[in-house]
């Protein structure tokens, strides 16, 4: 007995390795995936970098402003000649930035104080100045905060 044999049919298109994703096609997604991750850890740690950064420049910020309260809060009267606004009370000190401390990463700051006579006739004013340097550790670089404000003697 002989079964009628089909012909294929030939309308249907040929399937045959279509489902797959080549080698090629594999290692180009591989790669676009690990630029992605790559590029989320940098952005990460320069963000975390940057936070870090950013709350050392305000403790210094802090530091030199309060330099500069202590200079206003000084006497300068110039109808009893008492004038405590001169360099001289103000000279550099050495702090510790008010940040958290964990054992060895304390960071330290120089405030230094200028004091300049921009008029010494009537109205006198004087220039103060109050420079911060402070050094990030992690890059090392060396950095300043600098806040500065004009005073006339006390009324």
């Amino acid at each position: 007995m002989k079964l009628p044999c089909s012909k294929p049919d030939r309308s249907a298109p040929d399937r045959r390795g279509k489902d797959a994703f080549t080698l090629a096609e594999v290692c180009v997604a591989t790669a676009i995936a690990a630029m992605t991750v790559a590029g989320i850890i940098q952005g990460y740690t320069q963000s975390s970098k940057r936070a870090e950064w950013a709350g050392y420049s305000l403790a210094a910020q802090a530091l030199a402003s309060q330099r500069l309260e202590q200079t206003r809060a000084c006497r300068w009267d110039t109808e009893t000649g008492v004038d405590q606004l001169v360099s001289a009370n103000f000279p550099s000190q050495t702090l510790l930035l008010d940040i958290p401390v964990v054992g060895t990463n304390a960071v330290y700051a120089t405030n230094v104080t200028t004091i300049t006579v921009i008029s010494a006739a009537a109205p006198q004013l004087r220039m103060i100045r109050v420079d911060c340097t402070w050094r990030f550790p992690i890059t090392g670089r060396v950095f300043t905060n600098t806040v500065a404000t004009y005073r006339s003697p006390d009324a």
